[in-house]
């Protein structure tokens, strides 16, 4: 096997690296890795950092909260039919399994002269390698009074799984049988594509049961659904009739948080009993902070062999903040991958092997139509050394027919591996 290749394939990698030199292995254990933001890009990285240098390199991972809680699935807790628990993991065998040392903290700023971390608390770490991945950051302003209207506990999003996902069915629960349900959303790239979407169907799937008088109105600036387009408008149609209105070019401006009135570029004010407001997004917090965010200032630039930031050598940028490929999406799925490659480069880099020439992504999105049935679309992606960029394989992939319960088994398996991988 070419050591290049060892690097795709983790059992492959962990036969060889008991034959690391002794220069390698000094490299790797004097190297400070941290690794900012433990979702599913930055718990995989710290992870896979562990795995790739033999147990070997120092790895610190830096994130605010002291469980996981998976963005994919948590839906299911707006609409009713799960509870954040089962969707709600902990950071322990991270540490206890694989070496990686957690801190519970959040980063108030990187020194990419000095190669340092500011944490909240004061602390100042240093680093030799830097893994961001802290997610997006909701642009409140881009919808005036929206921010008000958060502060008032008028609108919620709920894109981030946590206490907001059950503060937003709290208000579904509360909300009135023949009341409306506002969904909007904003113009792409913005985390998960069919997210949204699969949120309208959770909430009608509720309402249907329990208060079947009432409507939902998904109101998304784009032109039409950005994922899985024909298989959600058929589950509406034949699930959901006179029960969800989908309303495409619907640009929302405005909110009034006293009326509960949403604002519109060109269409008439609509009034809801419950205003679930998505923004728009760009990278996390952070990562703008920090000036890494090089794509209109909003998204991050990387070299897609190593994910290293454009910007600045030695960080390397995972997930939803990025400046992403050609039909590759800001899913769960994918910032695992991006994780991935990006920890078997660093350490190839420290090792001082080539970094693989030609990695491969893959992604699966699993959505739920109602608490059983689930639909998915899946992709293969090539890395293109001409271009430089990742590229969706020709026949790769492929889309659901129609919605099953089968494929709601394959859903939670899909989560119970994808958790175990990243955090088991």
């Amino acid at each position: 096997m070419d050591r290049r290749h060892f690097i795709g394939n983790s059992a492959a990698g962990l036969g060889l690296l008991a034959g690391f030199s002794g220069q390698a292995r000094a490299n790797l254990q004097k190297a400070e890795i941290l690794v900012i933001g433990g979702g599913y890009g930055g718990a995989t990285a710290a992870k896979y950092l562990r795995l790739f240098s033999n147990n070997t390199a120092k790895v610190t991972l830096i994130e605010p909260n002291a469980s996981f809680v998976s963005c994919p699935l948590s839906n299911l807790v707006v609409g009713g039919s799960r509870k954040l628990s089962e969707i709600t993991s902990p950071y322990d065998n991270l540490s206890k399994r694989h070496g990686v040392k957690i801190i519970q903290d959040s980063v108030a700023s990187i020194d990419t002269d000095k190669k340092t971390v500011k944490l909240a608390s004061g602390k100042t770490l240093r680093y030799d390698k830097a893994v961001v991945s802290p997610g997006v950051t909701l642009m409140m302003n881009s919808i005036e009074g929206l921010a008000q209207a958060n502060k008032a506990g008028v609108t919620l999003q709920a894109w981030k799984a946590g206490p907001e996902t059950v503060a937003l069915h709290k208000q579904l629960a509360s909300m009135r049988d023949g009341g409306t349900f506002a969904i909007s959303i904003p113009e792409a790239p913005y985390r998960c594509p069919p997210g949204p979407y699969e949120r309208a169907c959770q909430v009608a799937n509720y309402l249907k049961q329990n208060k079947p008088k009432s409507k939902v109105l998904i109101l998304d600036d784009n032109q039409d659904v950005t994922s899985k387009g024909a298989l959600f408008k058929k589950v509406w149609a034949e699930q959901y009739a006179g029960m969800i209105e989908y309303l495409p070019k619907y640009n929302v401006t405005a909110v009034d948080a006293k009326t509960k009135t949403v604002k519109f570029e060109v269409q008439d004010d609509i009034k809801a009993d419950v205003l679930n407001l998505l923004p728009a997004m760009s990278a996390g917090e952070i990562a703008v902070k920090t000036g890494l965010a090089n794509a209109n200032g909003r998204w991050v630039n990387v070299n897609f062999l190593n994910f290293e930031s454009t910007a600045q050598k030695d960080i390397h940028v995972l997930g939803d903040s990025i400046q992403i490929a050609p039909a590759m999406p800001k899913s769960g799925h994918m910032a695992n991958q991006h994780a991935k490659v990006a920890a078997a480069a660093i350490a190839a880099e420290l090792i001082g092997w080539e970094i693989n020439p030609a990695p491969v992504l893959t992604n699966t999105c699993y959505s739920f139509v109602n608490d059983k049935e689930v639909v998915h679309v899946a992709s293969v992606h090539q890395y293109n050394a001409a271009e430089k960029t990742f590229k969706s394989v020709p026949g790769s992939g492929g889309l659901s027919p129609a919605p099953s319960t089968l494929e709601g088994v394959y859903a939670w398996g899909w989560a119970h591996n994808i958790w175990a991988d990243s955090l088991g």
